[in-house]
């Protein structure tokens, strides 16, 4: 029993890698279902992802400092609980304007989970195995985003303010069971700071971790139209096709990980940049559909690259206010993801293929030139990983 009690803990620091994507998406597949009973369109419906995509990101530009200073077991334990209670608000919301506000909230509450999550974890884990750790929880984040519609359609058969309920009691779970209780033993009497999260090299990361989302699993809105418009596909043909990508991020996340800790965060980085940029390519231009998805799986592995890659170079950074480093970094990350459809949408209305040319040239020209080399400390030679 005690050991179950250890266990836990450490099993809902990763648990609550798969909350924070899952609350984001769940409301994707329910859309139609939502704006009926709010007597709005599902266009504008699906402003409730906005509303949360938007909040989230701009919250962790500084959620992680403050979580840091605050004690990262506490705010988590908090933010569950915050989330739990404007999830039963999203739940009972008469209006759409209710819900859209509840949402904002569920965003904001996330913001001071999951850089902190990512911050414990490299607090209770050995630098040399700190990409497998990584990839682990990259793999639940990709499960959090593959199965958040199939369970928001089965809630909607239902009825959809099931699906908040479901959230809900996830986060009060993860509220009551808490985090490891060695997880803040590396903080310090120094009271973190912002300047120190928006240091030159935390910012050239997060700009490399906006592209890998952006430019690689930011375009499923992109080869949405293009399933749409090139091969016909029904909804659920379209929608099968987009879980490629979640997949192939839960399968292959943890060998990712594997591989930064061989070969080192920047390594592995370029990596996934090169692929993924020949990969949306060819998603982009290729008219057999047998190979677009077997493409778009491979460009899921690429991605992890870098969002693995990504998340092991920041938090083997030796500066100081690591938890608001990261924090910084998801912010451009899902930043990245906002963003893209309203700077593609116009392009791919104009030239379709300019639409997936645009961001891969991006993705394999700006990754090298902004990826940092990797901070030295004796006589290491991993990227970002093993040196300290």
């Amino acid at each position: 029993m005690s050991a179950l009690r250890a266990a836990l803990p450490r099993a809902a620091l990763y648990t609550g890698g798969f909350l924070g994507p899952f609350g984001g998406s769940v409301v994707v597949s329910m859309l139609p279902e939502m704006g009926a009973d709010l007597g709005v369109t599902a266009a504008t419906a699906a402003t409730s992802v906005t509303a949360y995509l938007g909040v989230f990101a701009a919250a962790m530009l500084f959620s992680g400092t403050l979580g840091a200073r605050w004690g990262r077991a506490r705010t988590v334990r908090l933010a569950y609980l915050a989330y739990a209670v404007v999830s039963v608000a999203a739940a009972l919301a008469p209006t759409l304007t209710v819900l859209l506000g509840a949402r904002m909230l569920q965003g904001a509450a996330n913001a001071f989970t999951t850089p902190l999550l990512l911050a414990a974890l490299a607090s209770l884990t050995p630098q040399n195995r700190l990409g497998r750790a990584l990839g682990l929880f990259g793999a639940l984040q990709a499960a959090g985003l593959t199965f958040a519609p199939l369970v928001g359609g089965l809630a909607a058969e239902i009825d959809w303010r099931w699906a908040f309920v479901v959230l809900a009691a996830a986060a009060l779970a993860l509220a009551c069971i808490g985090l490891p209780g060695t997880v803040d033993d590396d903080t310090t009497s120094e009271p973190a700071r912002l300047r120190d999260a928006l240091r030159p090299r935390i910012v050239r990361i997060g700009i490399v971790a906006l592209l890998g989302w952006g430019a690689i699993g930011g375009l499923n809105f992109l080869l949405a139209f293009r399933a749409e418009d090139v091969f016909a596909l029904t909804p659920s043909e379209r929608g099968a096709l987009l879980t490629v990508l979640g997949f192939a991020g839960i399968l292959t996340a943890r060998r990712v990980g594997i591989l930064v800790d061989r070969i080192g965060a920047r390594r592995t980085v370029l990596i996934g940049s090169f692929a993924g940029a020949v990969l949306v390519v060819t998603v982009g231009t290729v008219t057999n559909l047998t190979i677009v998805a077997v493409a778009w799986f491979l460009a899921g592995v690429a991605s992890q690259c870098v969002l693995v890659g990504v998340n092991a170079a920041v938090l083997g950074d030796p500066g100081a206010n690591r938890g608001g480093a990261v924090s910084v970094v998801q912010a451009f990350r899902f930043g990245g993801g906002a963003f893209a459809p309203l700077a593609l949408t116009p392009v791919y209305s104009a030239d379709p293929t300019a639409a997936f040319l645009v961001p891969a040239v991006l993705l394999a020209v700006v990754t090298p030139l902004a990826i940092p080399a990797s901070p030295r400390s004796d006589s290491s030679d991993k990227d970002g990983v093993r040196s300290s």
